[in-house]
């Protein structure tokens, strides 16, 4: 059976670091947040969506409520300024970050694997730019992050002792309702949320055979019986989507029936695949794993001088997380990891919607989700080179030293600090061909 060899008792929870990396990276999204302090790139849909939202009346009907939702609450609580249209994507951008870390250590048993797995997302470039907008993407990714770290800690906990079956429940509980937040974000998340109903049966029939319907102790989670488990990764998730969508029944102009809620949905099907105008910075899901296309979010004068949000990749660790990927592969199948099969298929499956969606336009940002997957995949294969023996151990701390001298190198650039250079700074940036 697929197994972390390295059971969480063998190590030492390095929550003081979890928490520590995540409030640095607090510090630096909601340092400055309010600069560019006009609207940027696409938040002109969301926050004039929001706008809308707030007197009742329909805007961006192709995408879930909960972000725009989220952005209409802080508007509503704090006024309508730059930095409150981004208050939405800074804290869930934290949260997420947060879940992240645990999420990697309840999976992994592993303090190094996590600690890496930290420096990682912090440095990834997309989780920080993203935190930084006021779009959805980092709403669904936040919701669905804490999602699986509820899993994971109920799959490692359940069975040993450290928490008791109702604490148990409570965590997937509270993951079925933020994997509902986060469809009701954005659909991106879809794929993952699949993977865990999927999983959690699978894992149950494969360990209990016929019996799967009435056993209990057995794996994933010992004590919740299947139908249980389906109910708070399955039932709830959906409960909570569909109640997100509770304003439209209240429109003043073009309100919806409950009843007639699945059929919105085939509009906002049809409206996303209406947009084939063809923009300079799509792109496609392999494009996406290559780097290869980035999307200025903006680059002109504004707030006094000249500057730039640039997102791409973390030019190192996107490509060094490629051959991660297959040593993740090789390590599932030969040493029985079900951390690294996980975060595999949570990759594979995030990345291959987009191969398959029918969906013309395609950006970047749309790889958010699987590149921070792909970070947890680096992460562990660093944590086999710190085990192995002097020199090549080192190579684990010179990897995360190198994405972290990418992210201060790349900074001004993510970040919308003033640039010395004026029009011509982007120059400085332009390492590849693809990136021009």
């Amino acid at each position: 059976m697929i197994h972390a060899p390295y059971p969480t008792a063998t190590e030492k929870d390095p929550l003081a670091w979890c928490i520590g990396i995540a409030l640095a990276f607090a510090a630096l999204v909601w340092w400055r947040l309010g600069i560019p302090s006009k609207i940027y790139f696409d938040e002109v849909h969301y926050v004039n969506a929001a706008r809308k939202l707030l007197q009742l009346m329909p805007a961006n009907a192709e995408h879930p409520l909960v972000g725009k939702e989220m952005i209409a609450a802080a508007i509503a609580i704090w006024g309508d300024a730059p930095m409150v249209w981004r208050i939405p994507s800074a804290l869930m951008g934290c949260i997420g970050f947060y879940a992240f870390c645990r999420a990697m250590w309840f999976a992994s048993g592993r303090a190094f694997a996590t600690q890496a797995a930290s420096v990682l997302l912090f440095t990834d470039f997309s989780w920080f730019v993203q935190s930084r907008i006021a779009m959805l993407d980092m709403v669904m990714a936040g919701f669905g992050m804490v999602g699986l770290w509820q899993v994971a800690a109920a799959v490692r906990q359940s069975g040993t002792g450290a928490e008791s079956l109702s604490l148990i429940r409570a965590r997937l509980a509270l993951a079925g309702v933020c994997f509902g937040l986060a469809m009701g974000a954005k659909w991106s998340i879809l794929p993952a949320v699949a993977l865990v109903g999927a999983g959690f049966v699978v894992v149950r029939v494969i360990a209990s055979g016929r019996a799967c319907l009435e056993a209990t102790n057995v794996p994933p989670v010992r004590g919740i019986p299947l139908m249980e488990g389906l109910f708070w990764l399955g039932s709830v998730p959906l409960a909570v989507y569909f109640l997100s969508f509770a304003p439209i029944l209240f429109y003043h102009q073009g309100a919806v029936s409950p009843s007639a809620i699945i059929g919105w949905h085939r509009e906002m099907i049809r409206l996303q695949a209406s947009v084939v105008k063809h923009h300079p910075y799509q792109s496609v899901w392999w494009q996406w794993m290559e780097n290869w296309q980035p999307i200025w979010y903006m680059y002109e004068v504004v707030d006094g001088g000249q500057r730039g949000i640039w997102l791409v990749g973390n030019p190192f660790t996107m490509l060094a997380g490629l051959p991660a990927l297959g040593w993740c592969l090789w390590a599932a199948a030969k040493r029985q990891r079900a951390d690294a099969l996980a975060l595999v298929l949570l990759y594979a499956l995030c990345l291959g919607l987009w191969a398959v969606d029918g969906k013309p336009v395609q950006f970047y940002y749309h790889y958010l989700l699987p590149a921070a997957f792909l970070m947890g995949c680096l992460a562990l294969a660093l944590d086999a080179l710190w085990r192995m023996p002097s020199p090549w151990r080192w190579a684990a701390p010179g990897a995360l030293v190198l994405a972290v001298g990418m992210f201060g190198l790349c900074f001004p650039i993510i970040a919308a600090l003033k640039l010395d250079q004026g029009v011509d700074s982007y120059k400085a940036w332009l390492w590849l061909r693809g990136w021009h």
